[in-house]
């Protein structure tokens, strides 16, 4: 495993929330499967320090009064998402994979590049509209926040923001996800 570090370390939020993000990313090879280089954002959030600054700085981003609920992405995203709710003072409602909730729930099918995934949200999790951000951890090719986003708009939510710690620029997800806007605190 190595740290992902960059000198030039960019995003949304500024080259010092980059440079946090980046300190704390370990670059893990072959995983899950060989030919893949996973990025470990678990030592970000074993850091009360540096894991706290980039919650304040996701609240700061979208200001304390920019939605009413925050949605997480199953499974690292309800870390993020239960932090930056808390912090905002919100509730939090959990996207999670097909036959996980206990309730009712809408659902989206979308493809994965070795298959296909579903995901569910409570049919009540918004009210008309609720102001919703949406978090994860990783922006990789940008299929499951296409589908979340979609998701929380056909179950009555108003996306207003969607933040990922890092972002796989390279693989193009800003663009799938336009005109919808991306904050990420990291993009390599």
């Amino acid at each position: 495993m190595t740290e992902t570090h960059s000198t030039a370390a960019r995003g949304d939020s500024g080259p010092e929330a980059a440079r946090l993000v980046a300190s704390r990313v370990l670059d893990v090879p072959d995983f899950p499967k060989p030919g893949v280089l996973f990025k470990d954002l678990m030592p970000l959030f074993a850091d009360g320090v540096a894991f706290r600054e980039v919650i304040d700085g996701i609240v700061a981003y979208h200001g304390r009064d920019g939605f009413d609920v925050v949605v997480g992405i199953e499974a690292r995203g309800f870390v993020v998402a239960a932090a930056v709710a808390y912090a905002a003072g919100v509730g939090v409602v959990p996207v999670r994979k097909a036959g996980k909730l206990p309730r009712p729930a809408h659902s989206v099918s979308y493809a994965l590049e070795y298959g296909e995934a579903t995901l569910e949200v409570h049919e009540d999790a918004f009210t008309a509209g609720h102001r919703v951000l949406v978090v994860d951890d990783v922006l990789a090719t940008g299929g499951t926040a296409e589908a979340t986003l979609d998701l929380v708009e056909r179950a009555g939510g108003t996306v207003t923001g969607f933040t990922v710690l890092l972002e796989l620029g390279f693989l193009g997800a800003r663009q799938r996800l336009a005109p919808r806007p991306v904050h990420a605190l990291l993009t390599v």
